[in-house]
């Protein structure tokens, strides 16, 4: 569906496909927003006076991490972040799948070029949001992967124990890794990391839980 911002049809269309079919009605009063550092916000799905409420607390750039889009959401977005002076950067990842090196290594120098203030945001601010936190935490604020990774947090709606605790497991894996053989993240991404392997060790494990916490009872 095409959405032409230059019509009043294709606006309210827009405003329609935000409110209704991406449940911004939902995030009219919670943003799960939140400061991760001076200079880093995280929140969910912006609407365009959101926008005009982040630029008016000095955001200079607002980091999309649901990727460019034919949606209305989309296109209101990139117009609200145009009149106020943001620049837009499209970042897609996955909330419930592995993420290649190269996305991983995309995300360090994306964090190294953007000026700041910025702000990331996904639909919900909890998953996809939390995941790139952590690697900004590491990546540009220098915290070690056990303390980054608290960024995927259950306060901020993510659930670790769903399918997007694919996350989760993809830092834990290299904390367990790195205490039997010390070896820096960028280095283990680089050299040990395996994507489909890390994404059928998790799905294997996952499948046991359910084993043991559904199927058997287990209290």
């Amino acid at each position: 569906m095409h959405f032409d911002l230059s019509t009043p049809e294709g606006r309210r269309r827009a405003q329609r496909d935000l409110m209704w079919r991406d449940h911004g009605f939902l995030r009219l009063w919670f943003q799960n927003a939140r400061w991760i550092s001076g200079e880093m916000a995280c929140s969910n799905q912006p609407s365009p006076r959101q926008i005009r409420a982040w630029a008016e607390r000095g955001i200079k750039t607002i980091i999309n991490l649901r990727g460019a889009s034919p949606t209305g959401y989309y296109a209101l977005e990139r117009e609200a972040c145009a009149a106020n002076g943001i620049t837009l950067c499209d970042f897609a990842v996955k909330s419930r799948d592995v993420h290649p090196p190269e996305v991983i290594f995309g995300a360090r120098d994306l964090f190294e070029r953007i000026a700041y203030p910025a702000l990331m945001h996904c639909k919900s601010g909890a998953d996809r949001a939390g995941f790139m936190a952590a690697l900004y935490m590491h990546f540009r604020q220098n915290e070690r992967i056990e303390v980054a990774m608290r960024q995927l947090s259950l306060k901020t709606l993510h659930v670790r124990h769903a399918k997007t605790g694919m996350l989760d497991f993809f830092f834990q894996s290299y904390v367990d890794y790195a205490r039997q053989t010390p070896i820096s993240f960028s280095d283990w991404v680089r050299d040990v990391y395996d994507p489909p392997a890390l994404k059928a060790a998790f799905m294997n494990n996952r499948l046991g839980t359910l084993l043991v916490d559904r199927i058997l009872r287990r209290e």
